[in-house]
This record gives C-alpha cells, structure tokens and sequence, in this order.
C-alpha cells in the first residue's frame, strides 16, 4: 500500500460582492497558470499554504486585529489567507493601525503597486510591508465556511481551510500574471454551469461550495448563513469505478450528498 503524503496547511478566501442582478451574488475567481504544477488551468479561489512568515505575523500581535480566542493555527490559516489574496489579486483585507479604519481601494492600490511584485519575487516580506505602513491584518473579516484535506494516497495533499469574506468596496482585484493569467468576478451560478459546460475547469471541492453559496441571495445573507454553520471537514474518499472516480464526502458537511461521480480525475 502506498504510503500517505502528509497534506500542507492552506487557506482561501471567497470573497463576495452583491451583483448587479437581483439576488445573486458574486464572488472573486482566477485562472491558474497553465504551468502551476497544482490545478493547473483551473478556476479557483485566491489562496495557497501556510508558510513560516505567516507564523512569524501570528508572533506580532500588533500586526493584526479580530484575533482573539483564535488558536495560533487559526491564526495562521487567516492570516495566509489574506497574505495569497493580497498576493494573487491585490485586494487587501486590513485596517490602519492608528485609526482602525478598513484600507480603502486607493491606499491598497498604493500598498500594491509599491510592493506586490516585490512580495511575489519573495524579496520583501508581508510582515515588513504591514510593520513599514502601520497596517493590521482584519483577522474578524474572514467567516469560516469549509475545511477540505485532500484524499489519501493523493500526491499533493492540502488541508485546507475555505473562509468567506465581504470585499472591501471598489477593491476590484487583478489576477498576478504570474500563478494566474485571468481573474473575473462572476455568480456562483454561472461558474457551476461553466464548469458543467467545460467553459472553466473547475476543481471538485470548487464546484461544490460554488453550488452552496449559490443558494445564497446576498454578501450579508451568506455571511449570516455562514456563521452560523457548523463547519464539517471533508476528506473525501476516493473510489474507481468504471466511468472513472467517485468520491464519498460527510452528508452532514452539507453539500446536498454524499457519493459523486467526478469522472476521470487528471
């Protein structure tokens, strides 16, 4: 039997606008490069692993607010949630630390011009560029919504936590050109039926919590909805058939089943 790959700590942000059509919301997508060893090519949420700078931010309690009675993991998990969302759209979830007011679209657009690129080519840290602009993470923006780990005997693994967040007005994001090449805003409807169509490739724990927030008719609806769910973690469990693969989740995670057929998984 071949051994299980222990599965790397990572986070993402669903980030939410009310749309221009009555009761259906938006949320913030990218394309992966086609290049990224992961997903490539897919339609996913901003986010990516925990890594040791983020640990140091959990360190600096100066450097973030909305953090109390978090563990220092779910600390970690927020806080590289917002990092990789910075990272991969320059939308910044993060208040002024002298006054407590949120980061408005021009001060992140400046923060991100300045430093983005920079940040991306690992030649600055995120802690640096908060301590150096008086800024402090909003840990209290991010709402739990799910915890996926990926299947066992999986070459890459990721546990992996999913958290909704309202994005910050006219903070309209731009993908990086580097891990991804397109970014849109976009229903969840819609990105289900692009998936369903072969428009957009979407990965299995994407579709399904694309089909739940669906359900949702506003940004504060969802987040109501949201916290006050109790959140189930998934690990699938991953058989072969003979049309392809299914995939067995909790029924009580909530994802309206819990045997999929996902066809041939690449």
């Amino acid at each position: 039997m071949a051994e299980t790959t222990a599965s790397r700590p990572a986070s993402t942000i669903l980030l939410l606008r009310d749309g221009a059509a009555a009761k259906e919301i938006e949320v913030f997508m990218m394309v992966r490069h086609h290049q990224i060893e992961f997903n490539s090519g897919a339609l996913v949420f901003p986010g990516g692993s925990v890594d040791a700078g983020d640990q140091e931010i959990v360190k600096r309690s100066d450097l973030y607010s909305g953090g109390e009675g978090l563990s220092e993991a779910d600390r970690g998990f927020r806080i590289a949630a917002i990092r990789e969302t910075f990272e991969e759209s320059g939308i910044l979830l993060a208040r002024s630390k002298d006054s407590g007011t949120p980061v408005d679209a021009r001060r992140a657009g400046e923060i991100a011009d300045a430093h983005r690129l920079a940040l991306n080519e690992h030649k600055i840290s995120f802690l640096s560029i908060l301590a150096d602009n008086g800024l402090q993470l909003a840990l209290d923006t991010l709402v739990p919504y799910a915890h996926w780990i990926t299947p066992e005997r999986m070459p890459k693994r990721f546990d992996t936590w999913f958290f909704l967040a309202a994005a910050p007005p006219d903070q309209l994001g731009a993908h990086d050109g580097r891990e991804s090449t397109d970014s849109i805003w976009i229903s969840p409807r819609e990105a289900v039926e692009g998936g369903e169509s072969g428009r957009f490739k979407l990965p299995f724990p994407t579709t399904r919590n694309l089909i739940r927030l669906a359900k949702q008719s506003s940004v504060s609806a969802a987040l109501e909805h949201a916290r006050g769910m109790s959140v189930v973690t998934v690990m699938p469990v991953m058989t072969k058939t003979d049309t392809g693969r299914q995939l067995r989740i909790p029924r009580e995670a909530g994802y309206d089943g819990e045997v999929f057929e996902v066809g041939a998984l690449g």
